[in-house]
């Protein structure tokens, strides 16, 4: 059996953040040949190309930690109709410099929640327009815009009744996403 490491980038900071609990929760609907990585993209500074010979510690980590993953899952909330600035950041940093792309060829999966009814529509298109230059396979269907409303997660942190289904149907996809873009 192979196993597959999956490098999870949460798109908000918030301790609390509705997308870091989407994110552990969807976790636990993957097989056990899947394990996921969280990257920690807080600590990064804000990108700057004259940095890009001499990059922050923790910039290199990062990049270290996407090219051992077989897939990225991005789990986003929208502001102001776009996916965060601390998101775009960490993106900018792993592409740079031209031509040293960590994310290149990385099956990707968008998900995110917002207490909005259409859940992070919009980020997640702004961020899949990104991920195409970036040139990562990105799972088209189905989209997941999720409403984060009451019963989404149940006392235990995992995906609620009423959301289990189709969050486990969208996590086998992703599966078998990742498994047909890795070699």
């Amino acid at each position: 059996m192979s196993q597959y490491q999956i490098a999870v980038v949460v798109g908000s900071l918030r301790k609390d953040s509705f997308n870091l609990k989407l994110a552990n929760a969807i976790a636990k609907l993957a097989p056990p040949e899947f394990s996921f990585v969280h990257l920690n993209i807080g600590d990064l500074p804000l990108y700057n190309q004259d940095d890009d010979a001499h990059p922050a510690e923790s910039v290199t980590r990062i990049k270290g930690q996407i090219a051992a993953s077989q897939g990225v899952l991005f789990v986003t909330p929208e502001y102001n109709r776009s996916f965060p600035g601390v998101l775009k950041n960490a993106i900018d940093h792993a592409s740079r410099p031209y031509g040293q792309s960590a994310w290149v060829g990385k099956p990707a999966g968008v998900l995110g929640a917002s207490v909005g009814a259409i859940g992070t529509a919009l980020a997640q298109q702004h961020l899949r327009n990104v991920l195409a230059y970036l040139d990562m396979p990105t799972l088209g269907n189905p989209e997941a815009f999720i409403q984060a409303k009451d019963g989404l997660f149940d006392d235990a942190g995992n995906i609620g009744p009423a959301s289990v289904k189709f969050l486990q149907d969208w996590m086998d996809r992703y599966v078998a996403w990742v498994k047909q873009h890795t070699v």
